[in-house]
C-alpha cells in the first residue's frame, strides 16, 4: 500500500506539472518581476550611491549588506591605485576623527592612532601621492565655515573629497538647549552654499550623527540624548541642498553610519563613539562610494553605472532581431499557405477537398530562426539580471546551516524519486546523470551559499569537480575504445554541445572564453582523449579482440600522456607559452595572462586519466566475464565484496577526515590530485558492489544531471550575480522566496537551453560530411568575424 501511495503520488505531481507548464510560469514570473523592478526604478530612481549610503542591514554580525547592491571591500593596493594624486579633508569632530584613522588605514594598515585628539591630523602616503587631512572642527560655527569658505576662494586645488560633520560638543556645550540647536541651524544654513558650491568640483558627504547608548554615558554627557541628535539630524537633512537645483552640485548626505551604530552602539566603550568594526564598515562604504565608479569591481556593484554596450553587443543584438523577425515572417508565411490549402473547394462538385497532409511542415530555416528567437529572449534575460541595473544583487554570507540544510533537503527528495534502472552495469547512462545531478545540486548550493570560505567544504566541493573530469576521462574513453568512432562528426558534435551557450554568453555579457573555466578545461581534455586514441596505432575493443600485446600498446600510449600531463604540471613555463600564442591566447587569457588557465588545469591534472585508466581496466574485465553485472547481484563473489567494501568506507572516511582537517588551502590543492581519485574509486565502489544499490537510481538527481552543464554555465549570471560574486535578487526583503524564485526561473532557462542546444546541434552539425565540411568552413568564418571586431574593440578601449 505504502508503494502504490509513493507511485501514485509522483504521478499526481508529473501530470499537473509538467516541464512546459513550468516554463510558462517562469516566463510569466519573469515579465511580472521586471515590469515590478522597472517601475520601481522609475518610481526611487536608480542611484545605488543613495541606497549604499542610507539604508542597509548586517548579515551575521560584522557583514555589512547594503540594500540592492554588492559592496566591495578593498585592500590597500586597490585604495591608492583609486585615490593616487588625491587630497582628502576630514572636518569635524572625534567621530569625524575615528572615521578619518578607519580611512586611512585602507590605504596604510600599520596607521597608528596618536597624535593631538583635539587638534588637526595630517597623513601622506608619498609612493601614491595622497594626502589625508583630519581639520579639528567639532562645532558648526564661524570657524568651520571660514575653513570651508577658504577652499571655495582658493586659487590652488580643492580638495578631491571633502567628509564633514559635527553636533554632539554643541549639545554638550550649551548642555543641550533649544538656543543651541537654533543656533545650529543658522550656522548650517550659512554653510550649505559654500558646501554646495564646492560640490560642484568635489565630492562633498556630510555626515549625519549617529546614535547614543544612554545608560552607559558619562555624567559630562548625560545631556547628549537620542532625540536631540534625531533633531539635529533632521535641520542638517532639511537644509544641505535645498538651494540646490543641480543633482551634481548635491551635498551627499552619508546617514548609514546611523543604522550601523543603532546596531552597534550597546558594545561601544563609553556609548559615544562607535567599535573599530563599525568605523572600519563606514570608511569602506565611503570607499565604495568613491572608488566603484573609477575602478569598476565586479563585486562592487554599488555606485557602478550600466556598461557601455560593446560593437560585439550591439552585433549580437541585432542578429537576435533579425532572427525573431525573419522567424514572424516565415511563421505568417506558412500559417497563410497552410490556411489557403486546408479547404480548397472542388470547383465541379460545389464540395470542399481536404488536402492530404492536415498539418503545417516546419523546415529547417524555422527551426534555426525559432531556436534563435528563443536563445534571444534567454540572453535579454541574461543581459538584465547581471549587466543591466534593472535587477538587485548582494554580497553573498556563509553560515554552517546555510550550506547544510539544503543538502540534507535535496538529499531527501532525491530518496524520493527512487526508481528500478533499466540496466545495471556499473556506471550505467542513468547511474552517471544521477551522479552529476546530485554533485551539480550540491556544487550550486556551495556557491550560492559561499561555502568556498569553510576550507572543509572547499576540499570536498573539489573532489566532485575532479569526478566530473573523471566521467569525462571514463565516457569519452568508453566511447572511443567501444565504438572505434573517430570520424568529424563525432568530434563537432561533442564540441558544439559543450561550447554553444559559452560561446554566446562571451558574446552577449562581454566575458572572456576563460572565464567558464570548466567547459575550456572539458573541452582540451575531450581534445587530449581524442588526439591519444586517435593516433597511430589506433588501438579499441574490436581490433585488440582480447590480445594481450594490444592491451600492451594502449598502456603504453596512456603512459606517455601521463608523463606528458607531469612535464606540463611542473613546467609552468613551457605551459604558458603553448598556450600564449594567438589566437589560443583569446581563448584562455584572463586578465591579461594565462595563469589562472594553468592554475586550474594543474588542479585536477591526473584525474582525467585516471577516468580513462579506470575505463580500461573495468571494459576488460567485463569483455573477459570476471564481473557480476546481473540484477540483484553482487559485483564480485561475497567474500571479495564485503573486503573490497570495508576497504572504500575506510578509504572515503579517510579523506574525509583529512580534508576536514586541512588547515592551508595551498597546502591541500597541492596534494589534491593525486589524492582525490581515492575518494571517487571508494563511492564508485560503494554505488556498485551491491547489487541491490546498482539496480536503482534517483530520477530526481538524473533529471538535473541531463542538464548539468547547463546549470553549471547559467549560474554566473541568473541565479548567482556579478559574475558569481553575488546573489541575485528578484525579491527583495524576502530572501528564502528570492532564492525559491530565482532557482525555479534558473533551473526553466537551464533546461529549455539544453534544448536549444540539441535542437541546434542537429542543424548545425549534419551527419552528411560534405555539408558538414561547409558548415565548418562558415564556422570557421564566423570566428575569423568574432576575432576581427575582439581586436577593433580592444583597441577602442585602449
Amino acid at each position: 500500500m505504502a508503494a502504490q501511495a509513493y507511485t501514485l503520488g509522483k504521478r499526481e505531481i508529473n501530470h499537473y506539472f509538467s516541464v512546459r507548464s513550468a516554463k510558462a510560469l517562469a516566463l510569466a514570473a519573469v515579465l511580472l518581476l521586471a515590469a515590478c523592478h522597472a517601475a520601481s526604478r522609475r518610481y526611487r530612481g536608480d542611484d545605488t550611491c543613495e541606497y549604499l549610503m542610507s539604508s542597509g542591514r548586517f548579515l551575521g554580525e560584522k557583514v555589512w549588506q547594503p540594500h540592492s547592491c554588492m559592496m566591495h571591500k578593498y585592500k590597500n593596493s586597490e585604495a591608492k591605485n583609486c585615490l593616487i594624486d588625491k587630497h582628502i579633508a576630514f572636518i569635524g569632530d572625534s567621530r569625524i576623527r575615528q572615521l578619518f584613522y578607519s580611512f586611512i588605514k585602507l590605504i596604510n594598515p600599520q596607521v597608528k592612532e596618536e597624535g593631538n585628539k583635539h587638534g588637526n591630523i595630517p597623513f601622506e602616503d608619498k609612493s601614491a601621492s595622497i594626502k589625508v587631512d583630519f581639520l579639528w572642527y567639532p562645532e558648526v560655527n564661524g570657524s568651520m565655515r571660514q575653513r570651508i569658505k577658504s577652499w571655495t576662494e582658493a586659487a590652488t586645488a580643492k580638495p578631491h573629497i571633502i567628509v564633514a560633520g559635527a553636533a554632539t560638543w554643541s549639545i554638550k556645550i550649551h548642555n543641550g538647549s533649544n538656543e543651541a540647536l537654533t543656533q545650529y541651524k543658522i550656522n548650517i544654513t550659512s554653510i550649505a552654499p559654500l558646501l554646495e558650491k564646492l560640490a560642484k568640483s568635489s565630492d562633498v558627504y556630510w555626515v549625519l550623527q549617529d546614535p547614543v547608548y544612554e545608560d552607559m554615558l558619562s555624567e559630562s554627557r548625560k545631556m547628549i540624548t537620542n532625540e536631540k541628535i534625531d533633531a539635529y539630524n533632521e535641520a542638517a537633512v532639511r537644509i544641505l541642498n535645498s538651494s540646490s537645483r543641480n543633482s551634481k552640485a548635491k551635498v551627499k548626505v552619508f546617514s548609514v553610519s546611523k543604522l550601523i551604530a543603532q546596531e552597534t552602539i550597546m558594545k561601544s566603550s563609553d556609548g559615544l563613539h562607535l567599535l573599530e568594526s563599525s568605523r572600519e564598515t563606514n570608511a569602506m562604504i565611503l570607499m565604495n562610494v568613491y572608488c566603484n565608479k573609477i575602478l569598476k569591481p565586479i563585486d562592487g556593484s554599488c555606485c557602478q553605472p550600466q556598461p557601455p554596450l560593446t560593437l560585439i553587443q550591439k552585433l549580437a543584438f541585432c542578429f537576435f532581431s533579425l532572427s525573431v523577425i525573419g522567424y514572424l515572417i516565415i511563421n505568417l508565411i506558412h500559417r497563410n499557405n497552410y490556411r489557403k490549402n486546408k479547404s480548397c473547394p472542388d470547383l465541379e462538385n460545389g464540395e470542399e477537398k481536404k488536402p492530404a497532409i492536415s498539418t503545417p511542415t516546419v523546415s529547417t530555416l524555422e527551426m534555426l530562426l525559432h531556436s534563435f528567437c528563443k536563445l534571444g529572449l534567454i540572453m535579454t534575460y541574461f543581459y538584465l539580471c547581471d549587466r543591466a541595473n534593472l535587477f538587485m544583487k548582494e554580497n553573498k554570507f556563509y553560515t554552517h546551516s546555510s550550506f547544510f540544510i539544503p543538502i540534507i533537503y535535496i538529499l531527501v527528495l532525491g530518496v524520493f524519486y527512487t526508481e528500478n534502472t533499466k540496466e545495471t552495469k556499473v556506471l550505467n547512462r542513468e547511474q552517471t546523470d544521477e551522479w552529476k545531478g546530485w554533485m551539480q545540486l550540491v556544487i550550486l548550493i556551495y556557491h550560492i551559499s559561499g561555502a568556498s570560505t569553510f576550507l572543509p567544504v572547499y576540499m570536498h566541493i573539489r573532489v566532485l569537480v575532479a569526478a566530473y573530469l573523471f566521467q569525462t576521462g571514463y565516457g569519452h574513453f568508453s566511447y572511443f575504445w567501444i565504438k572505434g568512432d573517430f570520424g568529424v562528426y563525432r568530434v563537432c558534435q561533442v564540441l558544439f554541445r559543450l561550447n554553444f551557450l559559452v560561446v554566446v554568453l562571451c558574446i552577449v555579457m562581454d566575458r572572456p572564453y576563460q572565464f567558464y573555466y570548466f567547459v575550456p578545461l572539458v573541452t582540451v581534455w575531450f581534445m587530449i582523449i581524442y588526439v591519444t586514441l586517435a593516433i597511430w596505432p589506433q588501438i579499441v575493443q574490436k581490433t585488440s579482440n582480447g590480445n594481450c600485446f594490444w592491451h600492451f600498446g594502449l598502456l603504453l600510449k596512456l603512459i606517455c600522456l601521463l608523463i606528458c600531463i607531469y612535464f606540463l604540471s611542473y613546467s609552468q613555463g613551457t605551459f604558458e607559452k603553448i598556450f600564449s600564442f594567438w589566437p589560443l591566447s583569446k581563448c584562455f587569457e584572463l586578465n591579461g595572462n594565462v595563469y589562472e588557465w594553468w592554475f586550474r588545469w594543474k588542479l585536477d591534472r591526473y584525474v582525467v586519466f585516471h577516468g580513462m585508466l579506470f575505463a580500461f581496466i573495468y571494459l576488460t574485465l567485463q569483455k573477459r566475464q570476471v564481473l557480476s553485472e546481473g540484477k540483484g547481484e553482487p559485483l564480485f563473489s561475497s567474500r571479495i565484496s564485503n573486503v573490497l567494501l570495508f576497504i572504500s568506507l575506510v578509504c572515503f572516511l579517510t579523506y574525509s577526515v583529512w580534508a576536514s582537517s586541512c588547515k592551508n588551502k595551498n597546502d591541500c590543492n597541492e596534494l589534491h590530485p593525486c589524492v582525490s581519485v581515492v575518494q571517487i574509486l571508494a563511492f564508485i565502489l560503494i554505488r556498485n558492489i551491491p547489487g541491490y544499490v546498482r539496480s536503482v537510481y534517483s530520477s530526481f538527481f538524473a533529471w538535473f544531471g541531463k542538464i548539468s552543464l547547463e546549470l553549471f554555465i547559467c549560474q554566473y549570471h541568473i541565479w548567482l550575480a556579478a559574475d558569481t560574486k553575488g546573489i541575485l535578487v528578484l525579491i527583495p526583503g524576502y530572501p528564502m522566496l528570492n532564492i525559491m524564485v530565482s532557482t525555479f526561473i534558473f533551473v526553466c532557462v537551464a533546461h529549455e537551453i539544453s534544448q536549444i542546444t540539441n535542437d541546434l546541434a542537429q542543424i548545425v552539425v549534419p551527419k552528411d560530411n560534405p555539408t558538414l565540411l561547409k558548415r565548418l568552413l562558415c564556422i570557421a568564418g564566423f570566428f575569423s568575424g568574432l576575432l576581427l571586431f575582439s581586436a577593433i574593440q580592444d583597441q577602442s578601449r585602449h
